[in-house]
């Protein structure tokens, strides 16, 4: 039996959604709100045990059960064999970087290639990029022009002399999906490694290292409604390898090695109760006697299948305004996205469409993205980009529709102007 999604049920649990009213917030690819457990376990946190870890003292040792229970979460989230294969810090773009300038360290010139995507956000571009001067050399993925990376046009590319594939697991622009299983296959059919972007799949459905055969992943808290933090999971065996940065007396393992200095460590605690957020979501879609994992699985399949109903009336809703959609714009084809959209609306400014849906209580962002390279192939200038929507699962049906009759307003006001 189908168990309808209980959105209702849902938005009940982030009270931002309730405060903000009448606004709406489609700006969700920007950073999503949380719901109340997370904001109740950074509270208690920095008000209860607001101290350094390792210490002797029991305030101290509770902040090293919080980091401890953080790794454990996340692992189950990522379904990683091992939870010392996270490792916690500020934000997705320093850990690609500590990785980019850890591999740099590694290049030989009878292994020197890396496979970049005009898809990605730039910070999984730039950073790779920055290795020319150690010797690395680059070939470039290349979008189709529906907005899709496919692995055959990878195949051609690779070679033994490639050493690393990146690319994103959902473009944060298009919503694009991409066959991340199939890709790290190709990288690893040559003897290359495989570098993952999951910042922006994070919220929208199940992630799984193992399946996926990737050898580094790297996600944030913030889309995936917990506060602002980074972690890195990496493949045991390649982070044991990684010559990072240390001081001397922290050990030559991971996480320990990958974790310099201290960081914070109430967003750790957000981001485990945002996890619990899933594992209750879960539970509550039948989960009942699974493992966390499983409940995980039931939660995020569940998100999955209702952001379908959601890319599916918003892109009927564009259809009807006649707006450009960027990317896979069939509504038929929502399997090959998520509920993110860049669009056009006719020749309007997307400043403009963006600060008159604001005058009318929504909330989506317009520019270009972060991503140069994509822009340049949509044929669209840095300094005007595009307009973007962007939803979760706590957004509805009728909010979309909402949204439908405010750029009909706006459509027609602009044709009267």
């Amino acid at each position: 039996m189908t168990v309808e999604f209980p959105v209702e049920a849902v938005r009940e649990k982030f009270p931002a959604l309730g405060r903000a009213a009448p606004f709406v917030y489609f700006d969700n690819a920007a950073g999503a709100q949380l719901p109340q457990n997370v904001l109740d376990a950074v509270a208690h946190h920095l008000l209860d045990v607001n101290v350094q870890r390792g210490g002797r003292y029991a305030k101290s040792r509770e902040v090293d059960r919080v980091i401890a229970n953080g790794r454990e979460k996340v692992a189950a989230w990522l379904n990683a064999s091992d939870p010392s294969e996270v490792c916690f810090g500020m934000n997705a773009t320093s850990f690609i970087r500590l990785v980019s300038l850890a591999i740099g360290q590694t290049i030989q010139p009878d292994r020197n290639v890396f496979v970049l995507t005009d898809l990605d956000h730039d910070a999984n571009v730039a950073t790779w990029l920055a290795l020319k001067r150690m010797g690395a050399e680059f070939v470039w993925w290349k979008m189709r022009d529906d907005g899709r990376l496919y692995v055959e046009d990878l195949l051609p590319l690779l070679s033994e002399r490639t050493r690393l594939v990146a690319c994103t697991a959902v473009s944060h622009a298009l919503g694009s999906l991409v066959d991340i299983a199939a890709v790290a296959r190709a990288a690893h059919g040559v003897g290359a490694e495989m570098f993952l972007d999951c910042v922006h799949y994070g919220p929208h459905a199940v992630i799984d290292v193992q399946a996926w055969d990737c050898d580094y992943l790297v996600c944030s808290g913030y889309k995936a409604f917990a506060p602002h933090m980074g972690f890195l999971w990496g493949k045991r065996d390649r982070l044991v390898a990684l010559p990072t940065f240390r001081e001397e007396f922290i050990p030559d393992e991971p996480p320990y090695k990958v974790e310099a200095g201290t960081f914070i460590f109430e967003n750790v605690a957000g981001m485990s109760a945002a996890i619990d957020y899933f594992e209750a979501l879960g539970r509550g879609l039948g989960a009942h006697n699974q493992t966390l994992r499983g409940a995980i699985e039931t939660a995020m399949a569940a998100i999955r299948a209702y952001e379908q109903t959601l890319s599916r009336a918003l892109l009927d809703v564009l259809a009807e305004v006649e707006a450009t959609v960027y990317g896979v714009h069939d509504s038929a084809n929502v399997s090959l996205r998520v509920p993110t959209i860049c669009f056009k609306l006719g020749e309007m400014h997307p400043a403009e469409v963006v600060e008159r849906m604001s005058e009318m209580n929504f909330g989506i962002r317009d520019g270009h993205m972060y991503a140069p390279r994509l822009m340049a192939r949509l044929g669209l200038a840095m300094d005007r980009g595009c307009a973007r929507v962007s939803l979760v699962h706590y957004n509805t049906i009728d909010e979309i529709h909402r949204f439908g009759e405010a750029l009909r307003e706006i459509r027609e006001r602009a044709r009267r102007d």
